[in-house]
């Protein structure tokens, strides 16, 4: 019984409640992101230089041994550079994505947190003219 209620203090904690949520959202963000690259961004770069399509470009190590009826019959060992450079693109956009939401997060707070200088406190007022001839009695009497 110890180890369940151990785990449900530890479940809901805020920072692990927190950190579930930023999980989820940051994997839907992974996607918009990586659809933003595939579908807008890469399509343009693709056309410019020739039509490739950045996932399809590989270096083939040893090509497919065919039969005689020119089917496959052990596939072709590639090297996938252009999956890598999709997935390259992807994680830079994704970083800059989150650096610019980190900075945005940042100074909103930071304008918060912006203190205001505390006012000077009031000079002290001078003593009354009872306060002085108290403090001449009183020292007469520390000297005797």
């Amino acid at each position: 019984m110890s180890f369940l209620s151990d785990f449900k203090a530890f479940a809901m904690r805020g920072n692990v409640i927190d950190m579930a949520v930023g999980v989820i959202i940051g994997g839907a963000f992974g996607k918009i992101v990586t659809s933003v690259v595939n579908d807008i961004i890469m399509p343009p770069i693709g056309l410019l230089v020739g039509g490739v399509n950045f996932t399809d470009l590989k270096w083939v190590m040893k090509p497919a041994e065919l039969n005689e009826a020119g089917e496959e019959v052990v596939a072709a060992v590639t090297l996938n550079y252009g999956n890598f450079l999709q997935q390259t693109f992807d994680f830079l956009i994704i970083a800059f994505s989150i650096f610019l939401f980190i900075s945005l997060i940042k100074k909103v707070t930071e304008k918060k947190n912006v203190e205001e200088p505390a006012p000077e406190p009031a000079p002290e007022p001078e003593p009354s003219n009872e306060e002085k001839l108290l403090t001449e009695i009183r020292d007469l009497l520390k000297n005797k």
